[in-house]
């Protein structure tokens, strides 16, 4: 897992130096972004710095004592008016950006919840969850703070530094000259250190993201770690991933500790040449002590941009990483849920016509498999752990396709079916309980179409016919019961239940077990196998248990050895016939 991060990364890090800013523009342009807010924000920001850049103009008016008669109370009401207006101006430009960049954070998320929900099952298989989150959560936030905070002051900055170099041109050109020369020094020193925090902070949110990973898993397997005893690991895990954290984190506090008072250092000595030359030419006669005063205001007013443009140029950098991130997820193949034909395959057969499969190339787990099933069969595999049992239903759910050979219902590849239109007619009951948080409502419509109301007395109807209702009735909230977080309110037998009553509702053609009842007492197995026998009437189904007794009534057996078939045949034909499948009759049934 961690190596497959960061191969990824590598990736990332390479990607980096093509296009990022297109990359980054192609991205943000495809949200649903308000050009026309976007627009007006940047064009009030521009506004309330052109009105900023008039301050100093009228201070120098009033230290030089120029015009005095020009300051009537009509004028200071006017300039009043204007400090107003800037206030106003800069409140609602602030809030469209922030509109703005909310749109941006919500359009992306919606894109890449969307995309996630569309992956295949490799997909999910190749990075923890955690890691996933992270990408939806921390990466889009890093995108809207460059957009809602980083990008309009950079705007303004560029505006401002426009508008005061016109200005300062305009009322002394040697000064501005002697002011410009500290700028090429100041962009020399500063750049590179810039690229190292981007750089370290880049590597932050990566660490971020596994350690998110890491902690996500460990909360949701708590009982286990509980039950394993094993705090103190996972103490010490959590420890070295904090430790990683902490020791990025004084990296770049490092390069930002001697960033701030060399910026400093180089401001006041840009201030202190300016005022030095400024009161030399003052005392010549040259320059008024207003111009100077203006001047130095002018001065402060580009100090901060400079400082903006670092932090920009930092942020963009990592909005590219974030950015590629975020790209290498969207860009991942989906599902093609909507394409093939819908097709009801009530009463048709199912073939595997030599089959294969294998998650890498070097290790094959399923071989030629070749069979057929008729409409209504029941189907048992059976075997030693690891045979590839697992893999064949995950095969069947098109969770994974075959890397050579044909699955077929009637005569139609189930390739050339729409995922959707093939799941819909599948129910699959695993030993696994999978739950959702929330009721018991919400879990047994779960997957179900949007447009489909169901009733309360469906809902009970498909209860007791998996014995369920009995409970469910005992909680205080009935159906709208809140179950916990995986289910984890309620017993084995009783999530069992629920998914059960779920593939009653789901009126499945085939239906799938995967050790349905393995993991249940022998009172919950037996009521759990009661309702599983109901469901089971009338379809044909597919069942992998380890337990020869729950499939000795099977139409047909399959044992399955290394990925291959070594024996095919009813019960009492394989007890005749296969050496291993009548050793393990005779281990378990006596």
């Amino acid at each position: 897992m961690q190596q497959n991060f960061m191969q990824n990364e590598l990736i990332v890090q390479q990607n980096l130096s093509k296009h990022d800013m297109k990359k980054f523009i192609r991205l943000i342009w495809s949200t649903n972004l308000s050009k026309s807010l976007l627009i007006f924000g940047l064009l009030g920001s521009i506004l309330t710095t052109m009105t900023q850049l008039m301050i100093p103009l009228v201070t120098q008016r009033f230290i030089d004592g120029v015009e005095l008669d020009f300051f009537t109370p009509w004028m200071i009401a006017g300039i009043v008016g204007v400090f107003i207006l800037q206030v106003l101006l800069d409140a609602m430009s602030n809030y469209i950006l922030h509109k703005v960049g909310h749109q941006v954070i919500a359009g992306l998320r919606t894109f890449l919840w969307n995309k996630v929900t569309r992956l295949p099952v490799r997909f999910f298989d190749q990075y923890a969850s955690g890691e996933i989150v992270s990408r939806i959560t921390n990466d889009t936030i890093i995108v809207q703070n460059l957009i809602t905070a980083f990008f309009p002051q950079f705007v303004t900055g560029i505006v401002t530094v426009i508008g005061v170099f016109f200005i300062l041109i305009f009322m002394d050109w040697q000064m501005t000259l002697v002011m410009l020369i500290a700028i090429p020094l100041a962009t020399f020193v500063i750049k590179p250190l810039g690229n190292k925090i981007a750089s370290i902070s880049k590597e932050m949110q990566d660490e971020t993201a596994v350690f998110s990973g890491r902690i996500q898993q460990t909360i949701s397997e708590a009982r286990l770690m509980k039950s394993s005893t094993a705090e103190s690991y996972e103490k010490e895990k959590g420890k070295k991933g904090v430790n990683r954290l902490y020791k990025i984190g004084l990296k770049e506090a490092r390069y930002m500790a001697f960033i701030a008072p060399l910026m400093y250092t180089m401001m006041m000595g840009i201030i202190v040449v300016v005022i030095g030359y400024g009161g030399y030419r003052v005392a010549q006669g040259v320059m008024t002590t207003g111009s100077l005063v203006a001047f130095l205001l002018y001065l402060f007013q580009v100090i901060f941009p400079a400082v903006t443009f670092m932090n920009f140029f930092m942020q963009i950098q990592k909005a590219a990483g974030a950015t590629n991130r975020i790209i290498s997820i969207l860009d991942e193949p989906e599902e093609p849920n909507d394409i093939g034909e819908e097709v009801n395959i009530t009463d048709l057969p199912l073939h595997f016509k030599d089959v294969s499969f294998a998650y890498n190339k070097n290790n094959p787990i399923l071989k030629q498999i070749t069979f057929s099933t008729a409409p209504g069969e029941k189907i048992a595999f059976a075997g030693p752990s690891g045979g590839g049992k697992t893999t064949l239903f995950a095969l069947v759910e098109r969770f994974y396709e075959p890397k050579s050979g044909e699955i077929a219902v009637g005569d139609t590849p189930i390739q050339s079916i729409s995922i959707q239109s093939w799941r819909s007619q599948i129910g699959y009951v695993s030993q696994e309980n999978a739950m959702m948080s929330g009721t018991i409502r919400e879990n047994l419509c779960y997957g179900l179409p949007e447009e489909k109301d169901v009733s309360d007395e469906e809902l009970w109807k498909v209860a007791e016919m998996a014995y369920a209702r009995g409970f469910i009735e005992s909680f205080p909230d009935g159906l709208d019961e809140m179950i916990g977080e995986r289910g984890i309110k309620l017993s084995g037998g009783q999530r069992q239940r629920i998914n059960i009553a779920r593939a009653f509702l789901r009126d499945p053609k085939i239906l799938m077990m995967d050790e349905a009842t393995a993991s249940l007492d022998s009172q919950s197995e037996r009521i759990v196998s009661q309702a599983l026998n109901k469901l089971m009437e009338g379809r044909t189904t597919f069942v992998i248990a380890h337990r020869l007794s729950t499939i000795i009534d099977a139409n047909k057996i399959l044992f399955i050895e290394d990925g291959e078939i070594t024996g095919m045949g009813t019960h009492e034909e394989l007890l005749a016939d296969h050496p291993l499948y009548a050793l393990f009759a005779k281990q378990q049934l006596n």
